[in-house]
């Protein structure tokens, strides 16, 4: 128990399943690339604060509206299971087939002068919590970490995406410090980020496969 929570029994596999997510260059490690690029080190740490609270925000949401209907339906509960291991397969495949498109419009976000901090936070806060991806993964991956059996479903599923929303912090806030550091060195070669990008989705195809494997 933390705080009167219960602690899920599947909260390690939770943890390298996020770092794997995070990790994988997708969508908003894209979007802190970008900023770092454009106005270095400073905007891209502030971005990733406001996108981690916005996606902790979102978790709130989906566990206030989803937790109960997990808690008592097992029905409800295996076709999360399902959506959360197609849905992961689905991003690694538009990541592979979009890596060009979705990396130049990135980049095209760029400009001379950066923006204040106040705003740089409000902008992640509003690609985090308005990002259907955050809401699909908390709603359909996250509550296949959780202990039905334990109760307390929704301050469990809190409790996930408060640990996922810090993890992001650590690890996008890193990919913001290394691209600010070699910004020029991304700028002047495109295919790199696209290499990468490429890379997030494998990472996300396997990742889904093992989700729906093991699905009891």
């Amino acid at each position: 128990m933390l705080l009167g929570i219960p602690i899920p029994s599947k909260i390690g596999e939770y943890i390298i399943v996020s770092l794997a997510i995070i990790l994988a260059p997708g969508p908003s490690v894209l979007f802190t690339i970008a900023r770092a690029i454009a106005w270095g080190r400073r905007v891209a740490i502030f971005t990733v604060v406001g996108n981690a609270s916005g996606f902790f925000a979102m978790s709130l949401l989906v566990a206030v509206g989803i937790g109960p209907i997990i808690q008592s339906s097992d029905f409800a509960y295996a076709a999360v299971q399902w959506s959360g291991g197609l849905y992961l397969i689905y991003l690694g495949i538009d990541a592979i087939r979009k890596r060009n498109e979705h990396t130049s419009q990135m980049l095209e976000k760029g400009g001379t002068s950066a923006p204040s901090t106040i705003r740089v936070m409000r902008d992640g806060f509003v690609v985090g919590i308005l990002n259907p991806k955050s809401i699909v993964f908390n709603a359909a991956v996250t509550p296949q970490f959780i202990d039905r059996s334990a109760g307390k479903v929704v301050l469990q599923l809190i409790l996930l995406g408060a640990i996922f929303a810090l993890l992001a912090l650590i690890c996008d806030g890193s990919w913001g410090i290394l691209a600010g550091t070699v910004r020029q060195w991304l700028a002047t070669n495109v295919m790199r980020i696209v290499l990468l990008r490429s890379a997030g989705g494998i990472v996300m195809i396997i990742l889904g496969a093992l989700v729906l494997i093991q699905i009891e």
